[in-house]
């Protein structure tokens, strides 16, 4: 290809990473969806209402599940801008971009700035990273934390920098202090495994790891502060059940290897295979590529070891091995490692000469993309979704139309096959964040309710709801506070208020001699559990629950 050529090829790859940063915001607006999501900005509020920032309270008690360093970010954004669902989703996906940007980085330094611009395309359509841009908890943040420090210490070893090693540092303290010290498995076995696999002995000896180790203690010593302040000062705090609880031991053990070797207060049952097939999906459309991409890369990288770098698969496959072997696992884990799978699956491409392998390639996306576009239809077919309008079908028409006929007139070979796989990830996801999840999302009855009571409960009245549900989704929304009653708590209601519970419940109020007028019934739906029968239209208001909104009198 001559250089005219790359030079466009180049425009277009900058064209099609703005759609691809604009479909990642797309869900900036999208109702937060709980559980998780609502519990995490529940605790930043309440950061915020308190004006303290060093203790973590969830359901009225002391929390200990998370280190800080997100609902610190959370909760500068509320402090900022309000408690809205924007200012919740934001922060989280900066630090995806930010991820972006380093992997950019990264794989520009490792191989060539084509290899570079293909590696944050993969990355920022990857499914996960759309969707954890959406749901975003823990891992938007971690995706860029990692990454950027994996960088920093490439730097800091190619050009022994000490202000390299302060950056990476810094990456890796905040990275720890948002889920825990198994970050620094991901980040020390990017470096550490390329340093033994190259067999680099000096390097990996070298005083700067041990400068690493005191800068990275020195940069979590807030967290540990507030843990201990929080928990070790009081152990008379009941805490999983228990007294004496350490906060800090929690958080050097227990928060993760604790659930790694299934002996921390949180367990779970593992699946070996349980990623592999998260990855399929997670990564779509790229998935399979990327499993062709990791076989080639070690087939190549056992011949001549010297000669490839080790930093990306290193890192990325000896977290996905832990991830595998632990007995606590869930989907968003592995997103974490999506940069790394970016830039494998990227010089993968890059590196195809062979017109069998080409075809191969473009054959393998074509099957997957007429996959994702049927999936989509038929969700929509059986799922109706009622904020489907014709702004949003032109959209998505155009984006299908530009996948028929853009990509042949604009390149050839695997560029073209790499342009349809990219709009048809903006066609499939531009749907879910503009029509399903929009949708979906009034079926989370508690925000619903509290959005409802925001805009009509002029007189301000207290808002009750019953004993025993968590309510994060309603606790996040609502302008004011929520308290929690029975049936047999009726002497703490004075005067008028409003009771926000399921009809079951509702039945129980009125047998204990409860009086109240029912003024709003909300359809409730776990919306993070989705089953074919609740996603048929013919058959889904069997699937709901019904959440009721009454008016108590004293």
């Amino acid at each position: 290809m001559d250089q005219p050529d790359t030079a466009n090829q180049t425009k277009w790859l900058y064209l099609f990473i703005g759609m691809a940063v604009a479909l990642n915001f797309s869900g900036l607006f999208i109702t937060v969806m709980g559980p998780d999501g609502n519990l995490y900005a529940t605790i930043a509020k309440t950061m915020v209402q308190r004006n303290n920032y060093a203790d973590l309270f969830a359901w009225g008690a002391d929390w200990l599940d998370k280190p800080h360093f997100p609902f610190w970010v959370t909760a500068l954004f509320f402090k900022c801008f309000g408690f809205t669902t924007w200012a919740y989703k934001l922060p989280g996906i900066l630090f995806v971009m930010m991820g972006a940007i380093y992997t950019y980085h990264l794989a520009k330094a490792l191989y060539n700035k084509q290899i570079a611009l293909w590696a944050v395309l993969i990355l920022l359509t990857a499914q996960h990273i759309v969707l954890s841009n959406n749901d975003v908890r823990a891992e938007p943040y971690l995706t860029g934390l990692i990454i950027a420090a994996v960088y920093h210490f490439y730097k800091t070893h190619t050009r022994n920098s000490f202000w390299q090693l302060v950056l990476a540092c810094l990456f890796t303290a905040c990275a720890i202090m948002t889920k825990g010290m198994f970050a620094l498995i991901t980040i020390g076995g990017a470096i550490i495994g390329h340093l033994v696999i190259t067999r680099q002995w000096k390097q990996l000896f070298h005083w700067r790891w041990l400068l690493a180790i005191v800068l990275i203690l020195l940069f979590i010593l807030p967290e540990i502060w507030c843990l201990y302040r929080q928990f070790d000062l009081h152990p008379e705090k009941t805490v999983f059940g228990r007294t004496g609880v350490s906060g800090v031991k929690f958080f050097f053990w227990d928060s993760q290897f604790g659930r790694f070797f299934n002996t921390g207060p949180i367990k779970g049952s593992g699946d070996p295979s349980f990623f592999i097939h998260t990855t399929l999906w997670a990564f779509l459309p790229w998935s399979l590529l990327l499993f062709a991409a990791i076989f080639q890369f070690i087939k190549k990288g056992v011949r001549n070891v010297q000669a490839q770098e080790w930093y990306c698969i290193c890192g990325s496959m000896l977290t996905f091995l832990l991830f595998s072997a632990s007995k606590f696992q869930l989907p968003h884990y592995i997103v974490i490692v999506f940069p790394f799978f970016a830039i494998i699956t990227a010089q993968y491409l890059y590196h195809l000469t062979s017109v069998k392998s080409i075809r191969a390639v473009r054959i393998t996306q074509v099957v997957v993309i007429v996959l994702m576009l049927t999936i989509i239809g038929t969700l929509q077919y059986f799922y109706r979704a009622e904020t489907f309008t014709w702004l949003t079908g032109s959209v998505i028409l155009i984006f299908l139309l530009a996948l028929i006929f853009v990509p042949a007139r604009i390149s050839a070979g695997i560029q073209q096959t790499i342009y349809c796989t990219l709009l048809a990830s903006f066609i499939v996801n531009l749907y879910l964040n503009l029509c399903f999840y929009p949708s979906l999302l009034r079926y989370q009855a508690g925000s619903e309710a509290a959005m409802w009571i925001n805009k009509n409960n002029p007189q301000k009245l207290p808002v009750y709801v019953d004993d025993g549900m968590f309510h994060d989704d309603m606790n996040f929304y609502l302008h004011g506070p929520v308290t929690e009653i029975t049936p047999e708590t009726k002497g703490t209601v004075r005067g008028r208020a409003l009771l926000y519970a399921n009809t079951g419940v509702i039945h129980d109020f009125e047998a204990k001699g409860w009086k109240f007028q029912v003024i709003k019934t909300f359809k409730r739906y776990p919306v993070t559990r989705l089953t074919p029968r609740f996603l048929n239209k013919a058959t889904r208001d069997k699937e709901l629950s019904e959440m009721q909104l009454v008016l108590l009198h004293p």
